[in-house]
């Protein structure tokens, strides 16, 4: 056993665990791990054990948490194959991680390095840029004790701005082509970087947007409804998932 990674706090499913171990709760970050590694199930039979945790009750603040990623946030991928056990912080990371090791052929990445360099960029373009927005708008107007119209309206224009900047490269405006996905050659392939972004995007209603607000984005409506169709993403996305 590791011994400064686990203790007795940690649950024994979490520290008896073999191979990959992901602790998660289906929040949009959490669905982007859980969606990986279920496409990866589908392509190689990629295995993994899951420990489902509520993250209302700050269980992901207490020590043996901590331990594992200092940030207190899900989900977080532990990788036993590994002497000490690694732990992974961080979804774009751990996206990344998971392409590197468990992603041999490149399915869900790129072998070309200027399209991979694009996969890159809109990755840490959502995690940066998109991600940070939507959840102050899911803050502020769902959760936040005191309604505060300022941060309110602004995160919401904030969210509908990076919409029309992934509605701009969906479209192909300036390219002249409409693309399918975020990043690739021609129409683009579904890789890690709408993996990174769906999972978030999908949920513009949970965030307070109305159809109207949204329905500037066409391309952007019609990638959703793409990406919601897969097989391993309505599984990620399911009862599987669910606590119990």
């Amino acid at each position: 056993m590791a011994h400064h990674l686990y203790t007795d706090e940690t649950p024994a499913e979490v520290k008896n665990a073999k191979g990959l171990h992901l602790v998660t709760q289906s929040t949009p970050n959490g669905k982007k791990v859980q969606i990986m590694l279920e496409e990866l199930a589908l392509i190689y039979g990629t295995t993994w054990t899951t420990t489902l945790i509520n993250i209302m009750t700050n269980e992901q603040k207490k020590d043996w948490f901590l331990r594992l990623d200092p940030n207190g946030r899900i989900p977080i991928l532990i990788d036993n194959t590994k002497n000490p056990p690694f732990p992974v912080m961080e979804t774009s990371a751990e996206l990344l991680y998971l392409l590197k090791f468990a992603d041999k052929d490149d399915v869900f990445g790129f072998k070309d390095e200027l399209e991979r360099s694009q996969a890159l960029q809109w990755l840490f373009f959502w995690h940066g840029s998109g991600a940070p927005y939507q959840g102050q708008l899911n803050h502020f107007g769902k959760f936040a004790k005191e309604k505060i119209p300022y941060a309110i309206e602004r995160f919401r224009n904030e969210t509908l701005r990076v919409y029309g900047v992934l509605e701009i490269q969906l479209s192909g405006k300036y390219s002249g082509e409409p693309r399918d996905y975020l990043a690739g050659n021609g129409k683009g392939k579904y890789s890690v970087a709408d993996i990174g972004t769906w999972p978030w995007v999908s949920g513009w209603e949970f965030s307070g947007l109305e159809k109207k607000d949204v329905e500037q984005f066409p391309h952007l409506l019609k990638w959703i409804d793409r990406i919601a169709e897969r097989p391993a993403v309505k599984t990620a996305t399911g009862e599987k998932y669910q606590q119990k």
